[in-house]
């Protein structure tokens, strides 16, 4: 039974659902999915394993605080760790990996247009995996994914001006020609670049704020959907 809870506590967090910070109160995790307190604490644990959730003796769990410029330093991991699987993907991608990468764009483009910040989160981090998915490259992919889930609670693109969503979403049809190309010094470059742009928004960024200790997580269910802007 962890599985399920874990998959769900762990989405939440990382949709942004609740913020850094706040209380995951064991005993209303456990009524919420209708188990024992015992997989709801297993679930945390390994979650306080990958990072996403801080535990402290005799205070419980909260979702995990980043210290001031850990968000801009995991941001320049992130791409690093990504030009290592596009390096590999875009060799050894074929018709159906260019197919959902493009597939991914429209969504993100229509997110882009919406001007749906959440839709925009997802669907920007479907593109990217639709890119370096085809690296088939388990242990790199999965530590790829670890260090995005520690910086999607933080949103580091709800802020975006309109000139900046432009010159990101421009970065991405770049990466998408040339991946469907097969260029691969062309696509590391536009990679490279559209890094460097997310990366200096992210430094201009307030240190983000985090929830108060008396904010508790609830299940998403529960919880109305953010209206998007």
């Amino acid at each position: 039974m962890t599985r399920p809870v874990l998959d769900a506590i762990r989405r939440d967090i990382v949709a942004g659902l609740v913020p850094p910070g706040a209380v995951l109160e064991v005993d209303v995790l456990a009524a919420a999915h209708d188990v024992s307190r015992i997989p709801v604490r297993e679930a945390l644990m390994t979650l306080v394993g990958e990072g996403l959730v801080d535990h402290l003796p005799r205070r419980g769990y909260t979702v995990a605080r980043l210290a001031p410029g850990e968000l801009a330093e995991l941001v320049e991991v992130r791409g690093t760790l990504e030009l290592a699987a596009l390096r590999v993907a875009v060799r050894a991608g074929g018709p159906e990996d260019v197919a959902a990468a493009r597939v991914a764009h429209e969504a993100l483009r229509a997110a882009v247009e919406a001007g749906d910040e959440r839709g925009y989160h997802r669907q920007s981090r479907a593109f990217h995996d639709a890119l370096t998915r085809p690296s088939a490259m388990p242990r790199l992919l999965g530590v790829f994914a670890r260090v995005w889930d520690l910086t999607e609670p933080y949103r580091p693109m709800e802020d975006l001006d309109a000139d900046e969503a432009g010159r990101l979403h421009g970065d991405h049809e770049r990466m998408l020609a040339a991946f469907t190309a097969g260029d691969v010094d062309e696509l590391l470059d536009a990679a490279r670049e559209h890094h460097d742009h997310l990366a200096a928004h992210v430094r201009a960024r307030p240190e983000p704020a985090v929830a108060d200790a008396g904010t508790a997580l609830r299940p998403a269910r529960r919880r109305p959907r953010p209206a998007a802007r």
